[in-house]
C-alpha cells in the first residue's frame, strides 16, 4: 500500500497535517505522483501508462502546471474601480 511512503500519516513527525483540508491535498498530490510519476520496479512503467490511462511518464513538473492552473481558475476575479453616481 502506498501510505507507507507518507509521513504525515505518522503522528509524531513534522510532517503532521493539523487540518484535514491539507491532508487531503497531501494524499492527492501523492496518490498523482504514485501513479502518474513513479516508474514501479514490477511492471516497469507507472501504474497510470500500465493502465492504458495515459501513453507517457509525467514528470512532477507536470504536477506543478496543474496545481498552478487549478489556483489560477480558482481565484476571484479583481474588480475595477466602482463608478461613482452622480447626485439627484
Amino acid at each position: 500500500m502506498t501510505w507507507r511512503f507518507m509521513r504525515r500519516f505518522t503522528r509524531l513527525t513534522n510532517a503532521f497535517s493539523k487540518k484535514v483540508e491539507n491532508r487531503a491535498y497531501a494524499v492527492a498530490l501523492h496518490m498523482m505522483y504514485y501513479n502518474f510519476v513513479r516508474i514501479h520496479a514490477k511492471v516497469r512503467m507507472s501504474p497510470a501508462m500500465a493502465a492504458g490511462v495515459t501513453d507517457r511518464l509525467s514528470e512532477v513538473t507536470d504536477l506543478v502546471a496543474l496545481v498552478e492552473s487549478q489556483e489560477a481558475a480558482s481565484l476571484p476575479k479583481v474588480r475595477g474601480r466602482y463608478k461613482k453616481r452622480a447626485a439627484a
